[in-house]
């Protein structure tokens, strides 16, 4: 990969992908002396810049990698009553998990589709400016069998009842998708602002990437969605979608210290794991 991405950059020194980073970005995280531990033919990488040698900011990355043909499967879990990602993992006896997708704080509703089970629990609340659905609506996680695939949403807010799979999950945005970078608006904070990022990416072969980025620290700065969309191609994803972010950012891996939570979660405005935030739905492995 190395050998691959200096040959790339001495043809194309300016540019990758759709995003004007330096080849000093690339390198810097394929050479990065990652933190590796297998748990059950699952890897756990993590990673803490702290010189400001990645994007010019410190940054810590978790990435949890589950192979094609690990007997691990996907799922989705939910509480009615916002619950953290750790102990709503913990019900479902999961080996690990991460946070899901958006959601309303006060009434602790899913705000985007979701369907476990077969059954629909939460539908996508219309936009403001944009049309049907929330600028944060257009990307969709289903499970088939466990596996995930990533689809590009229809612009009606009710497409995902006409979809076939039991488990469904609208989440955004589309980040890539069929190896090509999504576009991303540039008028929103929630775009071009760095803010803790969870994200769930897919490689060719069929390895499953769940990925966090810890934020609004000054130990993690945090992503804007195009440096996150970097990150997630450098790592070799295929398709990839941006899940919740923020204070709900989590990434949870049963047995590890610290009550399994393996980032930083940013709700109690400091840089350790005690500042998990309860949210409404989970991504589960098991």
């Amino acid at each position: 990969m190395v050998r691959f991405l200096r040959l790339f950059f001495s043809l194309f020194p300016l540019t990758i992908g759709t995003i004007g980073y330096a080849q000093h970005d690339s390198l810097t995280l394929v050479q990065a002396p990652w933190t590796r531990d297998t748990i059950d033919g699952i890897v756990l990488k993590t990673i803490h810049f702290q010189h400001k040698e990645y994007f010019q900011s410190n940054q810590f990355i978790a990435v949890l990698e589950i192979p094609d043909d690990s007997p691990h499967r996907l799922g989705f879990a939910y509480d009615s009553v916002r619950t953290k990602t750790s102990v709503l993992a913990g019900r479902h006896n999961a080996i690990a998990a991460i946070n899901g997708s958006f959601f309303d704080m006060d009434k602790h509703n899913p705000i985007c589709h979701l369907r476990i089970d077969s059954i629909d629990i939460g539908c996508n609340e219309p936009g403001k400016d944009t049309v049907n659905r929330k600028y944060y609506q257009y990307g969709t996680l289903v499970l088939h069998d466990g596996h995930p695939i990533i689809l590009h949403t229809d612009s009606n807010r009710l497409w995902e009842r006409t979809l076939p799979y039991r488990d469904i999950m609208t989440a955004g945005p589309l980040l890539i998708w069929n190896g090509h970078d999504q576009p991303m608006r540039n008028d929103l904070s929630f775009v071009n602002k760095r803010h803790n990022r969870s994200a769930i990416g897919i490689r060719p072969d069929g390895t499953v990437l769940l990925l966090v980025v810890d934020g609004r620290t000054r130990e993690s700065a945090g992503m804007t969605l195009d440096e996150l969309i970097s990150t997630l191609r450098w790592l070799g994803c295929h398709d990839a979608l941006n899940l919740d972010g923020g204070g709900s950012t989590t990434l949870y891996v049963k047995g590890k210290p610290h009550d399994g939570i393996v980032n930083y979660p940013s709700d109690n405005i400091r840089f350790d794991h005690a500042g998990e935030r309860a949210v409404s739905n989970i991504i589960i492995i098991r």
